[in-house]
């Protein structure tokens, strides 16, 4: 049974992270390295990975419920959803004994960083159509990787990316989808900086890889896993976005509230009249509602139940993107012109909320999803 009611251990845990992050500057949009490296001394970081190569040894749970309170207080780190939840998981569950040594307690402790490489610019959303390929040399046993990726967070800041690429089957000829390490200075694998509007410290690439040599152990979990091992780690990327859009529309949410308690037009706070206070209201509720599936839909990975959490793990991403959303509009609309400053803030969500609606995934595929897999309607695509 999935607990509605946080334990005495996780809201002490989220008294903790709330107070860490209140005491820094707020970084939306600026380097985050201090505050990475602050939190991951703490254990934040890597809470949800495994004692033995120095994690904290528990799970997305704990990881969702940290980012949630960073964004929460205004410090969303954004490569917490890449680095110990992709990453550290994949490697965690389906890593060799030496991969585990070499990556988990650097990821743990901050002192590394792994970025991931899943989209490319003709695959989009269909993860069948990635073709990105790797071959054997069959004289070295060495991989070679050639294809594109972009939109990959993180690129510049990270030791190495986990790139997602397909490997043809010996038995059918048929590709399928296979995880490998490449070094972030490995010859023949070349970024370049996509120019984004979005305000934020971590930036966008888009990856060339040119025959990329690698040896064979770059190689994560077993060759013929296919898309178990692939979805072991995005069903961590959407309840992790989840707790992105939650703690930003928090965020937001906080602000307005402040303001409409003490912004005084005639001799009354704003916030006493219904046409703010109850949007303000509908905002928490949504809010609330979409912690709720992201706690359920991390009950269920934790437990090991992967389909179940894939379901949920959706609904999660989607109730959080579209609270997320209005949160923030909410907020901005209730300041008013103040909402556009720089004072207050808030103006800079207006564009990095859309990233819970559109990352990883489109609220339109989650829909999809929920539409074939849960309620049994024909496939549309």
């Amino acid at each position: 049974m999935t607990p509605v009611i946080e334990s005495e251990e996780h809201k002490s845990l989220r008294e903790a992270v709330s107070t860490f992050a209140a005491n820094h500057p707020r970084t939306l949009g600026t380097d985050t390295t201090h505050l990475w490296q602050e939190a991951a001394k703490l254990g934040y970081i890597g809470v949800n990975l495994p004692e033995a190569y120095g994690g904290g040894g528990a799970g997305i749970t704990e990881l969702a419920l940290v980012l949630e309170e960073m964004g929460a207080s205004g410090n969303p780190l954004l490569m917490m959803i890449v680095s110990p939840a992709i990453c550290g998981t994949v490697i965690s569950r389906f890593g060799t004994e030496e991969q585990k040594r070499e990556w988990l307690p650097p990821l743990a402790d901050g002192t590394r960083l792994m970025a991931f490489g899943i989209t490319e610019p003709d695959a989009g959303s269909n993860s069948h159509r990635i073709t990105t390929t790797a071959r054997r040399d069959t004289a070295t046993g060495d991989w070679l990787l050639t294809g594109r990726k972009v939109f990959v967070s993180g690129v510049d800041i990270a030791d190495a990316t986990l790139i997602v690429g397909r490997t043809e089957d010996a038995r059918t000829g048929k590709l399928k989808p296979c995880l490998f390490i490449v070094p972030r200075d490995t010859p023949g694998f070349e970024r370049r900086p996509i120019d984004m509007e979005l305000n934020a410290a971590e930036k966008q690439f888009e990856l060339t890889l040119d025959d990329v040599r690698l040896p064979a152990d770059a190689l994560v979990g077993d060759e013929d896993a296919g898309l178990l091992q692939l979805f072991a780690g995005l069903n961590p990327e959407r309840i992790m976005t989840a707790a992105f859009g939650i703690g930003m529309g928090r965020y937001a949410l906080s602000r307005a509230l402040e303001y409409a308690r003490e912004r005084t037009v005639w001799k009354t706070p704003i916030g006493a009249h219904q046409a703010i206070a109850h949007p303000l209201a509908q905002a928490h509720i949504d809010l609330e509602l979409a912690r709720l599936m992201m706690q359920k839909a991390a009950h269920l990975y934790d437990a090991g139940d992967d389909m179940g959490a894939g379901e949920a793990a959706n609904m999660a991403k989607y109730a959080a993107g579209e609270a997320c959303v209005k949160a923030v509009d909410q907020a901005v609309h209730t300041l008013g012109g103040n909402g556009l400053t720089r004072e207050f803030g808030l103006a800079q969500l207006i564009t990095a909320s859309r990233v819970a609606r559109i990352a990883p995934v489109s609220r339109e595929m989650i829909l999809n999803y929920v539409s074939h897999q849960t309620l049994g309607l024909p496939k549309s695509y």
